[in-house]
């Protein structure tokens, strides 16, 4: 547990530089205009002054710690961190205890931040809820998981949950550059000439995490040695040596990035697990975020197998969850199991077609009118006025009866048109039965 709020102090010393660069208000932050921008949320609390507790979600490296020391700085607060990681319910208690003593004898509110508050266990959770609830403390938490499944409902209920978005190449460029320029903080003083391809691998390759940008371009400008002016030449070769990874034809922002996932997914569709390794390999040796790649086989999952392979979008979803739950180095190994099993599955595209063309009447005819047989009833006046009249419960039918669930002027409509592929051409057949069955009460 520690009082992070004079990072003025930690500044002055040799700290790593990705802290000293840390941004000290939002004139300097980088990123999260959503939130920060002109007339946004974030930004729209500090200019009143607003103390409100918050759950900050987002992934590594994006500035959940240097926005909650922000909103300290600008509030004027007593500001205390520790993280999920290290911290109990006593270290709780002690922090809630010294809140008081804040706001008897200085007047001052506190802000306590958690780092990683998912890991905190639901008793631990409790501890803050009265204490948030009255006011003693304003809660700000960090994490990368979803609030809505690891943090407790009732102290979700009490905060602000704000979405934080990955930076993006542009923000990480205007990072690196500042840091260039900054000669309070930053490499200012030092004489810094950078190669554009080394420049863009760095941003490439931190994948938009402003701490894993800053940690490599220090780590590269260790490597380099001042030549007979002082000057330091950073290059292609030294930030590879830097970051330990080889650069390759893959520009993530670029028509190689979009070229390379497009080949990834068309062998996947294709069926040749063969070509959908290579490209995994090429993607992930070039630096590609593999939840990225994970997230493509999820869509491609229900997008391109379907009903075939039922079973195929819980594999993609394993894969991503093994992947975050492993990591690298070894990441690859789930997923290239994914790949070899998407790609080995039968294929077909009917679900998605069939949204396609529902989303298309959506469109064209605009909200219909639910027929009244199957609207809910909850209230004696609905019954009256014939909600719910007429309809037929199927399990009291032998699991099937013949009733239209389409508004009128849908009645007949077909989008799901399974193919006799996989599981598909099982669907297909329970779906003939039961229009059969139809035809035949009609």
């Amino acid at each position: 547990m520690a009082d992070l709020f004079d990072a003025g102090a930690k500044a002055a010393k040799k700290s790593p530089l990705a802290d000293r660069m840390r941004p000290q208000s939002l004139a300097e932050f980088v990123g999260q205009e959503h939130l920060v921008g002109p007339d946004k949320i974030l930004r729209g609390f500090m200019e009143r002054r607003e103390l409100v507790s918050m759950i900050f979600w987002g992934p590594p490296g994006v500035g959940k710690t240097t926005l909650a020391l922000i909103v300290a700085r600008a509030m004027g607060v007593h500001f205390v961190s520790f993280s999920a990681v290290l911290s109990g319910v006593k270290d709780i208690r002690a922090v809630i205890e010294d809140a008081r003593q804040q706001l008897k004898y200085y007047g001052k509110r506190t802000i306590l931040f958690v780092d990683e508050i998912h890991r905190f266990n639901k008793a631990q959770q409790d501890a803050f809820l009265h204490h948030v609830e009255d006011g003693t403390i304003t809660l700000i938490g960090a994490t990368t998981e979803n609030p809505s499944f690891e943090v407790n409902a009732p102290l979700l209920s009490r905060c602000k949950v704000l979405v934080l978005e990955q930076l993006s190449a542009d923000n990480i460029k205007s990072i690196i550059t500042n840091t260039l320029s900054n000669k309070e903080r930053g490499l200012g003083n030092l004489e810094i000439a950078i190669d554009d391809d080394a420049f863009n691998f760095i941003v490439d390759l931190s994948h938009g995490e402003a701490r894993v940008a800053l940690n490599t371009l220090e780590s590269a400008i260790m490597l380099t040695k001042p030549d007979k002016e002082n000057k330091r030449k950073v290059t292609l070769k030294i930030t590879q040596e830097a970051m330990q990874r080889k650069a390759l034809l893959y520009d993530k922002g670029g028509e190689e990035h979009y070229n390379v996932i497009s080949a990834f997914i068309k062998s996947m569709r294709g069926s040749d697990p063969d070509a959908a390794l290579y490209w995994l390999a090429r993607m992930l040796e070039a630096g590609e975020d593999p939840l990225f790649i994970a997230r493509r086989m999820v869509i491609f999952a229900s997008e391109d197998i379907g009903n075939a392979d039922p079973s195929a979008v819980q594999v993609a979803v394993a894969v991503k969850d093994a992947f975050h739950f492993v990591g690298m180095p070894e990441g690859w190994i789930p997923l290239s199991q994914g790949v070899t099993y998407l790609a080995s599955a039968p294929k077909s595209n009917a679900s998605y077609k069939a949204y396609l063309s529902a989303l298309n009447d959506v469109k064209e005819k605009g909200a219909l009118g639910v027929p009244l047989h199957i609207r809910n009833a909850p209230t004696p006046l609905m019954k009256d006025i014939g909600y719910g009249k007429g309809y037929k419960y199927p399990h009291n039918h032998g699991g099937y009866i013949e009733q239209s669930y389409l508004p009128k002027e849908l009645q007949g409509k077909e989008y799901y048109k399974p193919t006799d592929n996989g599981f598909d051409k099982e669907i297909k057949e329970r779906l003939a039965f039961y229009k059969a069955k139809r035809k035949q009460a009609k």
